[in-house]
């Protein structure tokens, strides 16, 4: 395991150009970002922006409706002949607010996979929050000293505290420009006590995080994505400040003249693109918070966002720099996890993993599941020894995890839920419909695992001979295997168990 160092990079390449690709479905705006990368940097071949306003379509219930999910897909299907070259290694799409609160998030996704013929990820706030100062901070000069990164999108506003490329603090908070244009600015007025009160709503949001934030410190405040791109431009275009710099008087003027502007639909300024129009004073609102809360005196605009960390983290993904080792490597040691049975217990199940592995069609993406489940099967030790497995599964898919996505924090979940007792068909079934058949062969395989280093030896058992028939699993026992006895009654309580689950395991002793 890795551990987190204060000058990460993502890992440099002087090999030929690797193609990558992003879409950020974001609230308000929907993004593609196709890219060569060489030398550790990104070299722009595609570049896409549509404004879906996803968030529009999320009515009080929660529920996601028709016309909105028609317009994300129109737009996908228009990002469609950008990325039918890349290969699946190179290419995520992740999900926001917007998909993290609609109850029927689901039904799009289906939809939407269909469409791409690639999974789509729902990122947590913290995770988004992460990626979105990867790619602020790779856009940016590598100068010393703390930088603050807002991003403020159309459901959720993310706030970064980082030095150089690793972040200190990161924070997702409930407000964006298309949720608060429906709260606020629903019926199109702009008005002083609707803008008064869209501020006070922000600067309550932003009482959670003030202190600690103002405790760390910056020296360098940078905003990135559409909002704080507008005000910029704005700002520069009516020579109220220098252009990409937002400052506190020309934040001041740009409200000023908004109020003046009366309607939503009548708005209209130098430097505002019409189709930000509509979301731009709420954003705005959201922004002269931010200024207030931090008593910020200016604001620079970066152009790295979200879809840039997606493919600087997608570059560093299954190397010494992917951050998801990081955090498995912090997980162990905040939950105390008996290393030496850790390893044991994933040193056997790779062995059982590479006598089934080709008939089985595990992608060695899949296998590292395997893994890191056996890594981290016994922290739900640091709880309680009883139900050990459902607590360990908790913390897994409740927690925040850095650079995991939570449909990965849901199968990394559910294996460790997988491991002991009996088979957990429900939790299975809740897993996305494309991941059961293999997730479930996993857990088998894992359940092994931990059976065969049931009485915690020295070394990993490795002398285990497995052989598959279809779905079927037979266990071959040889006389010298140690403890055999107590080996054999485990195996056979095993068998039951997924027997009773619909999978056939055999014991066949020699």
């Amino acid at each position: 395991m890795t551990t987190p160092t204060a000058t990460h990079r993502t890992p440099d390449s002087t090999s030929q150009p690797r193609r990558l690709a992003a879409i950020d479905l974001g609230s308000n705006s929907f993004h593609l970002l196709v890219a060569n990368y060489v030398g550790g940097q990104l070299q722009v071949v595609a570049k896409q922006g549509e404004k879906v306003q996803l968030a529009a379509g999320l009515n009080e219930h929660g529920v996601l409706s028709e016309a909105a999910m028609e317009r994300a897909l129109d737009c996908l299907a228009r990002f469609c002949p950008f990325i039918t070259d890349i290969p699946p290694s190179g290419f995520r799409v992740v999900g926001t607010n917007a998909l993290r609160a609609a109850d029927n998030s689901l039904a799009f996704i289906e939809r939407a996979e269909a469409l791409l013929g690639h999974p789509i990820e729902i990122v947590s706030g913290r995770e988004e929050a992460r990626l979105i100062y990867l790619g602020a901070a790779h856009a940016l000069a590598d100068v010393h000293g703390r930088r603050l990164i807002v991003d403020i999108g159309g459901g959720s506003t993310e706030f970064i505290i980082g030095e150089q490329f690793v972040p200190l603090a990161l924070e997702s908070l409930h407000m964006g420009c298309v949720a608060y244009t429906q709260r606020f600015f629903g019926d199109g007025e702009i008005s002083e006590k609707r803008f008064r009160k869209a501020e006070l709503a922000a600067l309550s949001e932003l009482a959670h995080i003030r202190r600690h934030y103002q405790e760390l410190g910056w020296s360098d405040p940078v905003g990135s994505s559409g909002t704080i791109k507008a005000a910029a431009a704005v700002i520069a275009a009516n020579n109220d400040g220098p252009e990409g710099i937002i400052t506190r008087e020309g934040l001041w003027s740009l409200r000023e003249r908004l109020l003046k502007n009366k309607r939503l639909d009548k708005l209209a300024m130098a430097g505002l693109k019409a189709d930000r129009a509509t979301v731009f004073p709420a954003g705005i609102a959201i922004l002269c918070a931010i200024f207030d809360a931090f008593d910020l005196a200016h604001m620079r605009y970066s152009d790295g966002a979200l879809r840039e960390g997606v493919l600087y983290d997608l570059a560093g993904r299954h190397t010494a720099e992917d951050p998801r080792l990081q955090t498995l490597h912090a997980l162990r040691q905040r939950f105390g996890v008996d290393v030496r049975q850790a390893d044991n217990v994933a040193e056997t199940a790779r062995a059982c993993l590479q006598q089934v592995q080709d008939v089985w069609s595990i992608s060695d993406g899949q296998v590292t599941f395997l893994d890191w489940a056996a890594q981290l099967h016994e922290i739900g030790l640091a709880i309680s020894h009883s139900q050990f497995h459902r607590h360990g599964a908790y913390l897994l898919a409740h927690s925040d995890l850095p650079g995991f996505s939570r449909p990965e924090q849901q199968m990394l979940a559910f294996l460790v839920r997988a491991h002991r007792r009996k088979f957990p068909i429900k939790e299975l079934e809740s897993l996305p419909p494309s991941h059961q058949a293999v997730m479930a062969k996993l857990a088998r395989l894992l359940r092994l695992a931990v059976i065969f280093n049931h009485s915690r030896p020295e070394l990993p058992m490795t002398r285990i001979e497995l052989h598959v028939d279809g779905e079927g699993l037979s266990v071959i026992l040889n006389n010298e295997l140690p403890e055999r006895a107590l080996l054999l009654n485990d195996l056979e309580q095993e068998a039951d168990y997924q027997r009773s689950a619909g999978y056939a395991l055999d014991i066949i002793s020699e």
